[in-house]
């Protein structure tokens, strides 16, 4: 009886801390869930920033290009930037929209 009490209550609190264990990480996958539809809304809100950029500004001289490596684009968005006044935050649209 006197081993029965010490027992009892080990038992006790190895089973709260594995329920406690569980439920903590559920959260972190739950918080790590909601950060990757964040981090998706943040991306497909620079797309379309970049697209926007392209269709205000490119597109009355040129379609929009179906991909290209990074270095490419990065020379290619280099020199048309000047040529087309853009600002630095339009060229970082840009090569966000070319290399996403």
């Amino acid at each position: 009886m006197k081993i029965f009490a010490p027992i009892s209550l080990c038992a006790l609190l190895l089973s709260t801390a594995h329920a406690f264990s569980q439920a903590k990480e559920g959260s972190v996958l739950l918080m790590n869930s909601q950060q990757q539809v964040k981090r998706n809304a943040v991306h497909n809100a620079t797309q379309r920033d970049g697209q926007q950029v392209f269709e205000e500004n490119c597109s009355r001289c040129h379609n929009a290009p179906q991909g290209f490596s990074p270095r490419i684009s990065g020379t290619v968005v280099k020199h048309m930037r000047v040529r087309a006044g853009l600002s630095d935050e339009d060229e970082k649209a840009l090569l966000r929209f070319f290399n996403p």
